[in-house]
C-alpha cells in the first residue's frame, strides 16, 4: 500500500469532522472550498459554513485547524472562512445528499 500524500491525509482528517446539526462530514457537505498546498508544506484551507450565523462556527474552524495541524509533515496551517460563494445544497456530494434523503 502506498503512503498517502499530505493532501490525502488532510482530506482524511477533514472527513472526521461533522457539522453538529447535520450527520454528514464537512468535506462531503461541500464546506471545504479549497485546500491549497504551499511551499515548505504549509497549507491554507478555504471553507464556509452552512449558514453565516452557524452557532458552531468557532468550534468547527478550531477542529479543522487542530486535526490538520496534527498531521506529521505539515508546518503552518491556516483555515480561512469565506461566504463567497454562499453555500447551498448543490455543493454537497451525492453521497451526502443520499445520506440525508435529498436525492
Amino acid at each position: 500500500m502506498n503512503e498517502l500524500s499530505l493532501r490525502d491525509k488532510i482530506e482524511e482528517a477533514i472527513r472526521t469532522i461533522y457539522d453538529p446539526e447535520i450527520p454528514v462530514n464537512i468535506f462531503e457537505l461541500g464546506l471545504i472550498y479549497k485546500i491549497q498546498m504551499l511551499e515548505d508544506n504549509n497549507v491554507h484551507i478555504y471553507m464556509t459554513l452552512t449558514a453565516p450565523a452557524c452557532p458552531a462556527a468557532g468550534e468547527i474552524l478550531t477542529e479543522v485547524e487542530t486535526k490538520v495541524k496534527a498531521i506529521e509533515g505539515l508546518n503552518e496551517v491556516e483555515v480561512r472562512l469565506t461566504f463567497d460563494p454562499p453555500w447551498d445544497r448543490d455543493m454537497m456530494s451525492d453521497e451526502a445528499k443520499l445520506e440525508l434523503g435529498w436525492l
